[in-house]
């Protein structure tokens, strides 16, 4: 199925709903863009870290849990050069 889309004067496309939805990206997401050979280009999301995944990506299994007091002073002591 062959999608065409209209280049603006100031050389910019809008991609219509159907190829974003193709693409799975939402506003604010990147798209990479490979230029092929023979005039062609390849266009894929570009995939990133969510926020959900960063949630527990610093645990320590089997350290105690951190009060946010005791982050607070860990970065306080970080911050001024005391480890």
């Amino acid at each position: 199925m062959a999608i065409t889309l209209t280049v603006t004067a100031k050389g910019q496309i809008t991609l219509r709903k159907e190829v974003l939805a193709h693409l799975g990206v939402r506003p604010g997401d990147k798209l990479d863009v490979d230029l092929l050979g023979d005039g062609r280009m390849q266009l894929r999301s570009k995939r990133g870290t969510s926020v959900a995944a960063v949630f527990g990506m610093l645990a320590r299994p089997g350290a105690p849990r951190l009060s946010v007091e005791e982050m607070n002073e860990a970065a306080a002591e970080g911050w001024a050069g005391e480890e």
